[in-house]
């Protein structure tokens, strides 16, 4: 969701491509995800993060079913006492999401240069 922010750029496209995953741009930026997540303070003090969401589609589910349940616990949940895993999820996916951070983290530190802000970023200093 911060495709176009960073110098990471390159590493999560090539990361992803190694897992057969899709990378696209902010899907709902009406939402300002970027400016409620945890690691935005880093952004706010100039070091470039990368900022991923897995998405609006589930394996098996009707089409809507990730944007309905994004959007109640969103409205329900999110950054109150609630926001909590439930056991009812399905978190299957999120160890191909690990694999996908670390490879980037572990790219990252083993680069020459660090990561930085594209021209133009609001948190480029």
């Amino acid at each position: 969701m911060t495709e176009g922010y960073t110098t990471l750029d390159e590493l999560l496209r090539e990361a992803a491509a190694a897992q057969g995953r899709a990378i696209r741009g902010d899907f709902l930026p009406q939402t300002g995800f970027l400016y409620k997540s945890d690691h935005f303070e880093f952004a706010k003090a100039g070091v470039p993060i990368i900022f991923t969401f897995s998405g609006l589609e589930a394996i098996g589910k009707p089409a809507g079913y990730m944007l309905r349940n994004l959007s109640e616990f969103n409205s329900k949940h999110y950054h109150t006492v609630s926001d909590e895993v439930r056991p009812d999820w399905d978190l299957s996916g999120a160890a191909e999401d690990v694999r996908l951070l670390f490879m980037i983290g572990y790219r990252t530190a083993q680069a020459d240069r660090y990561p930085e802000w594209k021209p133009g970023v609001e948190f480029k200093r």
